[in-house]
């Protein structure tokens, strides 16, 4: 337990910002539900607030808030927009600021400035158009990945194997955002860094019996399975936890969140993502690796609110 986890004055009155208008609203609400129990059980002072209301703007401006647990996944709470919402209404708010939220919700901007400081990602090509899919099949080959640029949880997501499924594939991710990435598909285990604070959560390994980790592997599934520790030489594991530190400052995240890569045939690792609001379901992959560290989910809920004060960015 926190030394000060008995001095839930001192944050004032917190809104809990969950569900919203995006993709993920349904996952949103129940990180939102399990952040709030959490929160008034260290006697916080935190009430729900749904993103997704007509008079979202006025309940934060009239509501005496001092401070946000953003619980709200993807568009509109992940992208910048309710940040700066935040930072002008004067209210702190846990987790990365304006400008690390947008480009971590971001999948090809993110890679663009990967590459640009040689940090490893596979290779990709941005698809504006059907028209964009024959220079995928010639620079990527496949298997490849599809996928929305600006959603996430693997929503619109299709791993394709052959060209017969490749427009099909396309529109599915199109039919989310126009900006469709196509990335070459990285054969071997997959892994998760969670960051909270300073502190580099344990790594964990994701075994799926479905194609990728996908949607319903995430929130539904009871064949998932979630390896922690993660099977990894103990050097090894800390090379790759700073790895994912260097990938989550170079794109300005900042408080929390969690890094997502590969490793290869060769042990080579290949970043995928950040996650700037990962999820706090059952499900949910920093609630486990932080019991791994010793913490429970109210204990991991403090520490993310402590990291409250991020909206100037």
């Amino acid at each position: 337990m926190s030394d000060d986890s008995h001095d839930a004055a001192r944050f004032g009155k917190v809104a809990v910002l969950m569900g919203g208008r995006s993709a993920e609203r349904e996952i949103s609400l129940q990180s939102g539900a399990a952040v709030l129990r959490a929160l008034q059980a260290r006697a916080v002072d935190a009430h729900a607030v749904d993103a997704g209301d007509d008079d979202f703007v006025q309940q934060l401006d009239n509501g005496g808030f001092d401070c946000a647990f953003n619980a709200l996944h993807g568009r509109g709470g992940e992208d910048g927009v309710v940040q700066g919402l935040l930072m002008n209404l004067g209210i702190a708010c846990t987790g990365s600021g304006v400008l690390g939220s947008a480009l971590a919700m971001d999948k090809l901007r993110t890679k663009q400035l990967w590459e640009g400081v040689n940090l490893p990602t596979p290779a990709f090509v941005m698809l504006r158009s059907d028209a964009d899919l024959p220079a995928a099949v010639q620079q990527l080959g496949f298997p490849m990945m599809l996928k929305p640029s600006h959603e996430g949880s693997s929503i619109g997501m299709t791993r394709v194997e052959r060209e017969a499924d490749l427009h099909a594939a396309w529109q599915a991710a199109d039919s989310y955002d126009h900006e469709v990435l196509a990335e070459r598909w990285v054969d071997g285990p997959e892994f998760t860094a969670a960051i909270v604070g300073d502190t580099s959560l344990p790594l964990i390994r994701l075994e799926t019996p479905r194609e990728f980790y996908d949607y319903e592997a995430k929130y539904q599934a009871d064949t998932t399975r979630y390896h922690c520790p993660c099977g990894l030489p103990s050097e090894q594991e800390v090379q790759l936890q700073a790895l994912a530190r260097q990938a989550f400052d170079a794109v300005g995240a900042a408080g929390w969140g969690r890094v997502d890569f590969f490793l290869d045939a060769a042990h080579r690792p290949w970043l995928i993502e950040v996650n700037t609001v990962p999820g706090m379901t059952d499900h949910s992959l920093v609630p486990m690796a932080a019991q791994a560290h010793g913490w429970d989910f109210d204990e991991l809920v403090w520490r993310i609110l402590e990291t409250g004060n991020t909206t100037t960015r």
